[in-house]
């Protein structure tokens, strides 16, 4: 909307002495009748002057000394006057002082900053602008200030010839000199007559100084003379009290500080309560770009990689030490202080920077600098509800609202409400409420809501004491209640848990011998106990917890977590139970636990593209190969814990799970390729047309990866013959080229580094075999496919996939395997080698027993050759078969009349069971399933597959494989 000031005027104040104001008003325009048709009787600007003249000494005192001014700000849109008084004030500096006090300048701010208040004032309570309006204006005000002020300075700077500006016109460009506000000048949320809090920092290997002149006292005064130009008080009054002492360490350090230490200072000894400040960090003067880069230094610091929930302890250790000193323990009223007090605008911002501190490092979209923008923000993420978003905002508006009139009474920075009756009843009337009472009971409604969101995310903090009887674990004695507890809870060996736990206190195990992580586990073990107690065999997962413990360096991460979430304390106790997997995981680095209370996780992702995208989301920007070695694995290893997390929660189904697998392998793949090569040209260039791509085979290629597969590949490479060396520093021919960059592939994705391994990698199923070149030239590959393979290299070619490199070579290969496939065939000769292959197999390697779902006659394996014999007979005459998992073409050849569509049906639907139990043999344990797997985790398996326990389960496996072996036999002869 536009239009002038005086005629968008919707509200003002009810007035408290209304003869007094009155008066004030006709002693005003006696000395300026020229204000008269503004002032007109009942009008809101009329009224609107009555409540400043009853309400507000220092608002009056704007009006009533300068009524020409009052009178422009009436009559033109409050946008145009906000926009000139800012263009004024941010050029103010530039001339340059004219006096060694630069008297001009500082007027010149002081009474702009009159003007600016007074037009804030009349848009404010004039019902014309918002809060955001509101605030927006003062930060923008306070924004040109600064950047006034630093002009004046570094223009007095260089007339002495200390200075030398790149740009004269221009003093800060160039300068090396780094202004950053913060606090709600950062986040562009101040409040009526605040402070700013500003950070001034340089970098001395850029700022333009005389030979001989020392950068940190240099840059020290020229934040004095800034501080000095913008908070003396004169005739005119100050432009805005400054404070300097969100810099480090502000005791011991100068009042400018260079990038060099600030940085070692934020990776050093930078603490949670800094980098919730730096949330709001905004350049507002100086070297824009320099600060910008700055602040994209400190994103590690300021936003960490995973779940921070340590954090939310410290801010909230924060709020309590306020509430200590300054005895804020109850919502009150009269007295009550709006910003610091219990339900007051601290605690709103708490609320919200404490969250994007935990969840910011992963979410993006919660690292705004504006409150109200970012309960939007956390509500849009799933982290906090409809109710908390508007409640929460609505209570931000009220309580900045009461702010601002505190301080338009009388230019004072100050929260607290009036304690005299007389004087609280006037200031509820400057609000508009008609009295005391009424304001109360609306403050404390505000109030009350911001405390109960609060708590849930503070001061609700988990009650870990146990409500099932003792838990006592001190001492050298065994305490007989805590062993009656336990035995009540399901430990079978109740002594040898309370030794366990006893030996953790006494730092027995590497990962609790810290005074921090024995503490947080005093607080957290009887909750523990319970969730492990709700596991099937609470004494196997207590003993894969002290396993654990002796394997991890530390544990206070993990501790931290799991005291914060009961929902992940009992996905771990269920994990150390029954997926020991997946529990090593989570030992390793605690932090894949985040995802699992991220609302994300109950939205499965399958798709290759999506998960290539998290992927990189998770690897960043590696510096180097090295770099990325260790980011590729924490990556995968995140992205493969929710895909077992998942499947163990019932989110995916089994074969879902197989295509995330799947999927993450591509993705790593695919970014180790990129990053080898990149890393492999540096030195070795590139081959001049050359191209090079990976194909998966087995169950990556089919999409049915599980848990621990290995990645079976194969690489192909091309080239133009008449241009066969590469162009770098150390040229090679482009055989060797390929087989050296293939070599380091498999070495980026097979070799441990301190963040663990990724993946096995298998390369025999190419021509050679285990011998030969582990790379293969395409032309020879493309020929041998179609003239000289074998039929069982044929069958692996079924499940051939191209997931990496050049995209000609792989749509070229692609093609070139689906032809191979669709060549015909004589059924009986397929059928006649599937066969024997079968058979050779059995004889060369066996099974291991009833759980072997692969090996095991008429296991999976069977399946899978049924599958590729019906492909390699039919695919000429029916091609669709080709590009199918097994159960695809399973179901495709009932559909063709192929194989009766009965049986195929049951062939599908055995292949889908052996599927799943082999999906959730994988994820629960390393190795032979029948041979390792606690009881536990043969329960779960079970109960997963519908079955009551593992006996029932066998017994339908048995059958299940006898049917498959009558159909190998009818199908194959």
């Amino acid at each position: 909307m536009t239009g002038p000031l005086a005629a968008r005027l919707t509200r003002a104040p009810r007035l408290a002495e209304p003869d007094r104001a009155q008066a004030r008003l006709s002693d005003l325009l006696a000395e300026a009748p020229d204000l008269a048709p503004l002032l007109a009787e009942g009008g809101p600007a009329r009224d609107l002057l009555l409540g400043l003249a009853d309400h507000s000494p220092f608002l009056w005192g704007l009006a009533a000394r300068d009524p020409a001014r009052l009178a422009g700000l009436l009559e033109r849109p409050p946008e145009d006057s906000n926009a000139a008084i800012l263009a004024d004030q941010r050029g103010a500096g530039r001339a340059g002082p004219t006096g060694p006090a630069g008297s001009d300048v500082a007027q010149k701010l002081r009474r702009n900053r009159a003007a600016h208040a007074l037009l804030v004032a009349l848009a404010d309570i004039g019902g014309v602008w918002s809060l955001e309006q509101v605030t927006a204006a003062l930060s923008d005000f306070a924004d040109a200030s600064v950047s006034a002020a630093v002009d004046a300075a570094l223009v007095q700077a260089a007339g002495t010839g200390r200075f030398l500006p790149p740009d004269p016109i221009n003093p800060q460009a160039g300068s090396g000199l780094i202004v950053l506000g913060m606090g709600k000048l950062g986040a562009g949320e101040l409040n009526y007559s605040s402070d700013v809090d500003l950070i001034v920092l340089f970098d001395p290997d850029a700022a333009p100084l005389r030979p001989g002149v020392e950068a940190t006292p240099f840059f020290s005064r020229i934040a004095q003379a800034v501080a000095k130009l913008l908070q003396e008080r004169t005739a005119d009054g100050y432009v805005h009290r400054v404070d300097y002492r969100l810099r480090p360490d502000p005791g011991s350090t100068p009042t400018a500080l260079s990038l060099p230490s600030a940085y070692t200072y934020y990776e050093t000894v930078g603490q949670n309560w800094e980098r919730a400040a730096f949330i709001k960090a905004r350049p507002v003067a100086g070297d824009l770009d320099l600060a910008d880069s700055f602040l994209a230094e400190l994103r590690p610091f300021i936003w960490r990689k995973y779940f921070d929930f340590a954090s939310i302890a410290d801010v909230h250790a924060m709020k309590r030490q306020i509430h200590a000193v300054r005895g804020h323990g109850a919502i009150a009223v009269a007295g009550h202080d709006i910003k610091l007090g219990r339900g007051g605008i601290r605690e709103v911002e708490f609320f919200v920077q404490t969250q994007q501190l935990v969840f910011g490092g992963r979410r993006p979209s919660l690292r705004g600098r504006r409150t109200l923008e970012m309960l939007a923000a956390l509500h849009d993420e799933g982290w906090i509800t409809p109710e908390a978003r508007d409640e929460l905002s609505d209570a931000y508006r009220f309580l900045r609202t009461v702010e601002h009139r505190l301080q338009m009474v009388a230019d004072e920075q100050t929260q607290r409400l009036p304690d005299e009756p007389v004087k609280l009843a006037r200031f509820s009337r400057f609000l508009g409420f008609s009295d005391a009472a009424a304001f109360g009971e609306a403050l404390t409604a505000e109030a009350r809501r911001v405390q109960g969101h609060y708590a849930l995310l503070f001061e609700a903090e988990p009650d870990l004491a146990a409500e099932v009887g003792d838990l006592v674990f001190t001492g050298a004695e065994d305490d007989p209640e805590t062993l009656a507890t336990l035995r009540r809870l399901g430990f079978r060996a109740p002594e040898r848990a309370t030794e366990t736990v006893r030996g953790w206190h006494f730092g027995r195990r590497p990962a609790v011998t810290s005074p921090r992580a024995r503490e947080v586990l005093t607080e957290l073990v009887p909750a523990l106990i319970q969730a492990l107690a709700g596991t099937g065999d609470p004494d196997g997962a207590l003993a894969a917890l002290d396993r654990a413990f002796g394997r991890m360096p530390a544990a206070v991460e993990l501790l931290t977590i799991l005291r914060s979430h009961e929902r992940l304390r009992l996905l771990f106790a269920d994990l150390l139970g029954t997926v020991p997997r997946l529990a090593d995981t989570v030992a390793f680095s605690p932090h894949v636990l985040d995802a699992v209370i991220d609302p994300a996780f109950v939205a499965p992702v399958t798709e290759a593209k999506a998960l290539a995208e998290q992927f990189r989301t998770g690897l960043g920007r590696p510096r180097d190969l090295e770099d990325f070695l260790d980011r590729s694995r924490d990556a995968a290893r995140q992205l493969r814990f929710v895909a077992g997390a998942r499947l163990l929660s019932g989110i995916l189904p089994p074969a879902g799970a197989g295509r995330a697998y799947a999927g993450i392998a591509e993705a790593t793949v695919a970014a180790a390729l990129e990053a080898v090569e990149a890393a492999f040209a540096e030195e070795h260039g590139r081959v001049p047309g050359g191209r090079f791509a990976v194909l998966g085979l087995g169950r990556l290629g089919s999409c049915q990866l599980t848990a621990d597969s290995d990645l079976d590949l194969v690489v192909l490479y091309d080239f133009d013959p008449e241009r066969r060396e590469s162009d770098g520093k150390r040229a090679l021919d482009a055989a060797v080229y390929y087989n050296r960059l293939t070599q380091r592939l498999v070495a980026a994705l097979t070799v441990p580094t301190r963040r663990g391994r990724l993946y096995e990698v298998d390369l025999r199923l190419r021509p050679s075999g285990g011998q030969g070149p582990i790379a293969n030239q395409w032309q020879r590959f493309s020929a041998y496919w179609r003239e000289e393979a074998a039929l069982w290299e044929h069958m692996a070619l079924t499940r051939a996939r191209p997931i990496a490199g050049e995209a000609s070579l792989r749509a070229e290969a692609d093609a070139t395997a689906a032809s191979v496939l669709r060549q015909p065939r004589d059924p009986g000769v397929v059928a006649g080698e599937v066969r024997a292959m079968r058979a050779l197999i059995a004889r060369e390697k066996g099974d291991h027993g009833p759980l072997d779902m692969k090996l095991a006659p008429g296991g999976l394996l069977d399946l899978d050759f049924l599958g590729q014999a019906l492909v390699l007979s039919h695919a000429s005459a029916h091609p669709d078969l080709v590009g199918l998992d097994a159960p695809g073409v399973l179901e495709r050849a009932g559909a063709h009349g192929l194989i009766e569509a009965g049986m195929a049906g049951r062939l599908v639907t055995a292949y889908r069971l052996l599927d799943d139990v082999h999906h959730w043999q994988r994820l629960m344990v390393e190795g032979d399933f029948g041979r390792t797997a606690p009881p536990a985790a043969r329960a779960r398996l079970a109960a997963a597959l519908g079955q009551p326990d593992e006996a029932a389960l066998t017994a339908q496996l048995t059958e299940t494989r006898a049917g498959v072996q009558e159909s190998f036999a009818a199908i194959l002869g």
